[in-house]
């Protein structure tokens, strides 16, 4: 997500009574989190009021108050007393108002897996459905379709993965498809395993080995990334017989190919070149 100068600094407000609001103990963050997503898919659908909560030139009271009005008996208190802020504070745009709703959503989604130890959980399930819209061409096109109905995609999803996986990683993977636009579901799963990892302060590193790692390989190829990043590593590991041996990683933007097939086709560039 992309913010201009104004946006990050009202999304920065906005974290901070974010985070006061769940340090009460009387919020339950999974409740926030799914309310505070609510309001960016009705945001998504009315544009009139997505660029009245974002205009400038009423004052912050006048944007408040509509939040309020609008939202007051429909939310919790906590989620009402986060919208005030986000109301309340001036935005680049009225996108990127909900953008930043809809981190703020997600933020409170992973605090509420946090609390109850089940953030691990919930960065493995997401990854794991990635991998499964990755192999499934046809999946993410039925998902990613702009022409398909929200509720049949819902419905989809559910049918999928509900009773499979944790209620946080249900809500999370839903939205996605709700807010994906041409085929953008796997790009954001794949920002929400990210996300998942930040959480704990670590770096994702998505490995695709030829065969099964031990947990003593796992163990051992995750110390070595530890020591080349400097950082924590999240292992994220897949296979992929069609590599013939060895392992492909990917740390961001940066692909360490230590497998057969890498090395051949290393091998016939050299040779093209010669």
């Amino acid at each position: 997500m992309t913010l201009h100068a104004a946006s990050r600094e009202a999304l920065g407000l906005a974290e901070e009574r974010l985070g006061e609001v769940l340090a009460d103990a009387g919020a339950d963050a999974a409740t926030v989190g799914d309310e505070l997503l609510s309001v960016v898919d009705l945001l998504d659908r009315e544009i009139g009021l997505r660029r009245a909560l974002s205009d400038a030139s009423t004052t912050p009271e006048a944007r408040t108050d509509l939040a309020r009005r609008l939202f007051d008996g429909k939310v919790s208190e906590p989620a009402l007393k986060v919208l005030d802020t986000v109301a309340g504070s001036r935005w680049s745009s009225p996108r990127e108002l909900t953008d930043g709703l809809e981190s703020l959503g997600r933020s409170a989604l992973l605090t509420a897996a946090e609390k109850t130890g089940n953030v691990d959980t919930v960065e493995s399930q997401l990854f794991q459905v990635a991998r499964v819209v990755a192999h499934h061409p046809e999946l993410e096109t039925a998902l990613s379709d702009l022409a398909g109905p929200a509720d049949a995609k819902r419905a989809l999803v559910r049918g999928l993965f509900a009773d499979k996986v944790d209620v946080v990683t249900e809500t999370l993977v839903e939205q996605v498809v709700r807010r994906a636009k041409g085929r953008g579901v796997g790009v954001g799963l794949d920002k929400l395993v990210k996300l998942a990892a930040e959480r704990r302060q670590r770096s994702v590193a998505y490995v695709t080995s030829a065969s099964a790692l031990s947990d003593e390989q796992t163990a051992q190829l995750g110390s070595k990334l530890n020591d080349i990043y400097g950082r924590p590593i999240a292992l994220h590991v897949e296979v992929d017989p069609r590599l013939g041996g060895g392992l492909v990683v990917r740390v961001g933007d940066e692909v360490i190919d230590g497998s057969a097939s890498g090395q051949l086709a290393a091998l016939r560039r050299r040779l093209a070149r010669a």
